[in-house]
């Protein structure tokens, strides 16, 4: 018990102290031309070509990435600590290590365009973790639906911030772009070792819940 206190809290302060270290290089961007009414705004695609609506835009979505990751991190390492499954266990702990990198990854898009992290990230890991050990306690079919309907949610929601970032901004769409593969691989995996379908009050409850979270972090 002292040495899951142990993990737990040195997750938290590195998750949230903005230290994570990615094993991975930040995903290149590619260099798609924009539509044809952008292209004199945007040639070139490098971030000082962004105008500040732009950067401001992008800053605002990416913060929101970020907070996604944060609390990736509190539900994988809350879930691998209550699990009773040594496999279960080790493959959760593989998909945090994902998540490690996209929470580098966007926290060093958010400093390229001078933006900053949630106010409210210690809330948004709290309740994260809360809910990753209730998960975790359940039975393995559960915990793993949880994975699954956790990553599919996240996918969506990337693919709506891939229609929402601005066309010249090519380095965070990249980012984007490899978490969206990433999270669809860990809700792959989730389902094929066994993730049964959660109960439709609970998934619209997820639902709501990340709403309310995309919101806030908008702004907050």
């Amino acid at each position: 018990m002292f040495e899951q206190f142990i993990i737990a809290a040195d997750n938290a302060l590195r998750t949230l102290s903005g230290v994570a270290v990615s094993s991975r290089p930040l995903p290149a961007a590619r260099h798609i031309s924009p539509p044809a009414e952008a292209q004199s705004a945007s040639a070139g695609h490098e971030d000082a070509e962004l105008s500040q609506a732009e950067r401001s835009l992008s800053g605002a979505l990416m913060r929101v990435n970020h907070v996604g990751e944060v609390c990736a991190q509190a539900l994988y390492i809350a879930q691998s600590m209550a699990t009773q499954n040594p496999e279960l266990r080790q493959k959760l702990r593989e998909a945090a290590r994902d998540e490690t990198d996209h929470l580098a990854w966007t926290q060093q898009r958010l400093d390229e365009l001078g933006s900053r992290p949630s106010l409210l990230n210690p809330l948004w890991y709290a309740g994260s973790f809360a809910m990753g050990w209730l998960a975790g306690r359940s039975s393995e079919s559960m915990g793993l639906g949880f994975v699954v309907e956790t990553e599919r949610q996240v996918e969506q929601h990337l693919d709506g911030h891939l229609d929402r970032l601005p066309a010249a901004d090519t380095r965070s769409r990249a980012i984007v772009r490899q978490m969206k593969a990433d999270e669809a691989r860990h809700a792959q995996d989730a389902q094929q070792s066994g993730g049964s379908d959660l109960p439709g009050p609970l998934r619209w409850a997820m639902r709501a819940a990340a709403v309310v979270m995309t919101r806030t972090a908008h702004r907050l």
